[in-house]
């Protein structure tokens, strides 16, 4: 019987050469808001020698039919996945935008989860407020994909998805609305400083640089296991356009953790 939630798609691929270490860590990926496990195939064609994890978050693409949609549900799937994946070696969390949330709420809620959490510009908008200027969400949660896919990705690349791919996007909606929802209902959904385990928050040089400079000095404060890391020409969307500094990050930061140990 499969130790994952029913109705959660999972994807575990092993070391290309069908082995490692004892030692090696098992990375479990986890996508932002409308994304999918697939996103990260760039991530990991740059990290052969370790075994990797992704799955579609509850509520998307192949783990659509999954309910209810909450941060404790999706904190849940993950604390699930780590589960297994810490009986063949140590676990590393990596957390793409709202996938951070949900990496971190995990780490929190289970200390023992994983050894080493990595973010990248994963919204903690309970920690530092930022003035967006988007609208309020509508009542249209497939609308609200559309408009959320032009705003992150470009209108350009909308209209170059096929009707069967902009479909695939809007019934995403239901579970985007729910990520939105919670990062704007101005709760607080776990306290960083009750973090135990090492974490690296990894922002881009893009728009809202600044703001993430300013998030990361107050993140620095808060908890000392907590570093940051700014890398060079990237966007919010890193692991599509800066596979090759992701994956780099994710091993020199696991090898330092080691060799500070």
């Amino acid at each position: 019987m499969s130790p994952f939630p029913k109705g959660l798609h999972v994807v575990d691929r092993p070391p290309e050469d069908g082995s490692s270490p004892l030692d090696a860590p098992v990375v479990v990926l986890v996508h932002g808001s409308l994304d999918r496990a697939a996103s990260f195939r760039r991530v990991a064609r740059r990290l052969p020698d370790l075994e990797l994890l992704t799955y579609d978050r509850r509520g998307y693409q192949g783990s659509r039919n999954l309910q209810p949609l909450s941060l404790e549900d999706h904190i849940g799937d993950l604390l699930a996945i780590a589960e297994r994946e810490s009986q063949h070696g140590p676990v590393i969390f990596f957390g793409h935008s709202f996938g951070g949330v949900v990496a971190l709420g995990a780490a929190i809620g289970d200390p023992t989860c994983a050894q080493l959490v990595i973010t990248y510009e994963s919204p903690l908008p309970w920690v530092l407020h930022r003035e967006t200027g988007r609208p309020q969400l509508g009542d249209d949660p497939e609308y609200e994909a559309e408009i959320f896919f032009r705003r992150m990705v470009s209108n350009s690349a909308w209209e170059r998805l096929s009707e069967h791919e902009r479909e695939s996007r809007r019934l995403d909606g239901p579970a985007l609305f729910s990520d939105l929802a919670l990062l704007r209902t101005g709760a607080v959904p776990f306290d960083l400083a009750d973090l135990k385990t090492p974490t690296l928050y990894v922002y881009g040089d893009g728009p809202v640089e600044e703001y993430y400079r300013s998030l990361c000095d107050l993140l620095g404060t808060m908890n000392p296991l907590i570093e940051t890391r700014e890398i060079h020409h990237a966007g919010h969307g890193a692991h599509l356009s800066n596979p090759e500094q992701l994956a780099s990050l994710i091993s020199q930061t696991w090898e330092q953790l080691c060799a500070s140990a």
